[in-house]
């Protein structure tokens, strides 16, 4: 995997998109830059007594369109660049399908299996007493993200609840449903990824039955497209988490592995299979649709050159550098961009967030059949800007549709000192 810096990753993006977009060269600058980054030291006390710090950041890209909106990542990787690019993609995501949000994101630099849950719940705490200030149901909305779930934000609501004094489930999204989630919200990002992937297919004239799939990354995203791409009748022939992948020609059973994994630790403990192979391995099969659902960087310019997938939809943030782009679309690999591709979780967000403003809740299917509606519409315009604009690949086209749309409302508010 290449070390390639994601924050330069996603101003060559916009570059890329805004030479089809009759834009000055201010506004397309302001385009490629947060408006703001909080920057924190957490201290917080161990079971043990001591006192540790983390490192934590806030990254506020956008919001032209509405309030920021984006998860929370735990992870040791973490960093200041890598928040800043992910609060971009956010915001070129919800502007891409249309909803009345603009980008954020946020991190704090630890490795979740080294701490309790009581560590972790004092740690989620700390973060959430710094981000009371920013955070709002108007004006920046936290969700999970990487190592994050409904604990999680569960935690966070009830921080600046009691803070606060007040009872506002539409400061988080991502809950549990008794504190105010969405039905179908856990699901959403890898059901967005497989509709894409499904849309894609019939736009190339393909049969999505029977067609084989890898998965890179077998967490939440990647084990619901893993499920939903099988009910659709493609089989999965490999997957893969951090400890390796496994492969099997005749194809897999996504909730046998998904059982495995829970109970011992990885999918590579699933041993009736062909060959155990690398992640590398994986991303380089001959298969009809790759899905990549780990970290960013996953395929560089190099790896690219051995990439035999006809289609790839991204259920990760910015699996793919651009140099890998470049080389993707000269061998005619669909990629269907992130920014569409896993823009199921956000979307259901906001359904989440009207919910919660409303205190009226939709049954799962009504929110299914929304998800399936704006991921459809969405997926239709940038194949409509990709076409009028011929664009080099989908990846530019999703961001001229997006642009396009936080440009023009930045216009039509004004600006003023």
């Amino acid at each position: 995997m290449t070390e390639e810096n994601p924050f330069e990753s996603l101003q060559s993006q916009v570059d890329a998109a805004a030479s089809y977009l009759d834009a000055d060269d201010d506004r397309i600058e302001r385009l490629k830059h947060p408006q703001r980054v909080l920057n924190m030291n957490l201290s917080v006390e161990m079971d043990d007594g001591s006192m540790e710090r983390f490192r934590a950041f806030r990254s506020q890209y956008n919001d032209d369109r509405g309030p920021y909106k984006g998860g929370i990542r735990y992870h040791p990787d973490v960093n200041r660049d890598e928040v800043r690019a992910l609060s971009g993609w956010m915001a070129f995501k919800t502007a891409v399908v249309d909803i009345p949000f603009g980008g954020g994101k946020g991190g704090i630099v630890l490795d979740p299996d080294e701490y309790s849950e009581d560590e972790l719940e004092r740690i989620t705490r700390s973060f959430a007493k710094e981000l009371r200030p920013l955070v709002g149901v108007d004006r920046d909305i936290p969700a999970p993200d990487v190592n994050t779930g409904q604990q999680e934000m569960n935690w966070i609501k009830d921080t600046y609840e009691t803070l606060e004094n007040t009872t506002e489930p539409g400061v988080v999204t991502g809950k549990d449903l008794e504190s105010g989630g969405s039905a179908g919200r856990v699901a959403a990002t890898g059901r967005s990824v497989v509709i894409a992937a499904r849309e894609a297919f019939e736009y190339l004239g393909k049969d999505l039955e029977g067609a084989t799939v890898a998965v890179q990354g077998f967490g939440n995203a990647g084990w619901i497209s893993a499920k939903l791409i099988d009910e659709m009748g493609a089989t999965v022939v490999a997957v893969s988490d951090s400890r390796g992948a496994i492969y099997r020609e005749d194809g897999l059973d996504p909730a046998t592995i998904k059982s495995v994994k829970r109970e011992r630790g990885s999918v590579v403990e699933y041993k009736a299979i062909d060959e155990t192979i690398s992640n590398e391995d994986l991303l380089t099969l001959d298969v009809d649709l790759l899905i990549p659902a780990a970290l960013e960087n996953a395929i560089d310019g190099e790896l690219a050159e051995d990439v035999s997938a006809d289609v790839i939809s991204e259920a990760a943030n910015g699996p793919l550098t651009p140099d890998a782009d470049e080389v993707l679309a000269d061998d005619d690999v669909l990629v269907i961009p992130d920014i569409l591709a896993n823009a199921g979780g956000v979307t259901v967000s906001y359904f989440e967030w009207v919910q919660n403003r409303q205190r009226f809740y939709w049954s799962e299917t009504r929110v299914n059949d929304e998800l399936e509606d704006i991921i459809v519409s969405s997926f239709d315009d940038v194949i409509e800007a990709y076409e009028e604009n011929d664009t080099p690949n989908l990846r530019t086209a999703a961001y001229v549709v997006a642009m396009g749309r936080i440009l023009r409302s930045f216009d039509e508010r004004g600006n003023w000192p």
